[in-house]
């Protein structure tokens, strides 16, 4: 199961309370102020885990707290402080305040962040000792740690995100490429949530590729959690922009890939700005001249340029999928390495 967003509750460690004691000894019973100061309580800090790559742990375990400081004790000696709780997540995780909505951080890979601070060891009677009072019974409490509600959203980071209309044929094209299994069947909205798969050209060469769930007009006003979904996009290196060669319904794969380019721009120009290819899918249900007829009015309608690619497949017959895993590979050693900057707020 992947899951990407967690609401998750931390609060860290008090501080230490400082200690009121007084220096006894054999000969000499009334010595002056000995009482230690308390130890700093535990933060609660997150870390970029490559190793991790789901919140899913965060869903079932919602309060996350750090232990409070040692109290301070006699002979001047200090509590100790509390170790910090370490939570991981993976690289590409987005932490909000949920309560006022701010974006508190975004943690890149091996990146970390202190969520919660603990609270400061309160001060011991030695430290109020002075030329009036050379026998203070005054200490200070441990201060309370930090409190707070957290949203954690992951971004999936992948080379390539597969993106189109529901029934574009993305999670067949995951399945013909890689090694994931994502839920396939002749209805919309089958994919539910982002599938990731390795695709290996050979020994030394592999491509992270990701299955968006299906986009719909309207996806960047919110609608069929078109936020959720475009948001993953952002992560990705390179779209490979799905139509159907003939949609079931009749409609126009032309207009079908419009749709999803409005939307890709309405939610921000680094989605619109990304580079893309286009796949014709399901090659195998029309016949050839109908194929080359197809891209021809794609590259004018367009006006693609002659850089701008345009691959037909078939993931049933594994029709034009070496052609396309080649060309990937091509786009992605042009592009930059990680899609950490540049990112909308969307």
């Amino acid at each position: 199961m992947f899951v990407d967003q967690a609401t998750i509750h931390v609060k860290a460690g008090k501080g230490g309370d400082g200690a009121v004691s007084f220096y006894r000894a054999k000969y000499q019973p009334k010595g002056g102020p000995d009482g230690g100061d308390g130890g700093d309580g535990g933060s609660v800090v997150l870390v970029a885990d490559n190793n991790v790559n789901t919140l899913y742990e965060y869903r079932g375990h919602h309060h996350w707290h750090a232990k409070p400081g040692e109290p301070g004790t006699a002979k001047s000696c200090h509590g100790a402080s509390a170790d910090d709780t370490t939570l991981k997540v993976p690289p590409g995780t987005l932490v909000y305040d949920d309560e006022t909505g701010e974006l508190l951080t975004d943690l890149g890979p091996a990146q970390s962040f202190v969520i919660a601070k603990g609270g400061r060891g309160g001060f011991g009677n030695e430290h109020f000792k002075g030329p009036i009072n050379q026998t203070p019974r005054e200490s200070t409490p441990g201060e309370p740690g930090e409190e707070r509600l957290v949203r954690l959203e992951l971004k999936l980071i992948a080379d390539v995100g597969l993106v189109g209309l529901p029934n574009a044929g993305k999670s067949t094209l995951l399945q013909a490429l890689t090694r994931a299994n994502p839920k396939i069947a002749n209805y919309p909205f089958t994919t539910l949530s982002p599938q990731l798969g390795i695709c290996a050209l050979d020994a030394a060469r592999r491509i992270v590729i990701a299955d968006i769930p299906g986009l719909i007009e309207g996806a960047a006003d919110g609608h069929g959690l078109g936020h959720d979904f475009l948001r993953h996009i952002e992560r990705t290196r390179v779209i490979a922009h799905l139509i159907e060669a003939e949609p079931s319904d009749g409609s126009s794969p032309l207009d079908n890939y419009k749709k999803i380019r409005a939307e890709l721009g309405a939610y921000s120009t680094v989605l619109a700005e990304k580079a893309e290819v286009i796949v014709v899918s399901k090659a195998d249900l029309v016949l050839e001249e109908d194929q080359e007829q197809l891209v021809r009015e794609i590259r004018t309608s367009l006006q693609l340029g002659r850089n701008e690619e345009v691959v037909v497949i078939s993931s049933a017959t594994m029709q034009g999928l070496e052609e396309l895993k080649s060309l990937l590979w091509n786009m992605l050693s042009k592009q930059p390495d990680t899609g950490w900057a540049s990112e909308s707020a969307g």
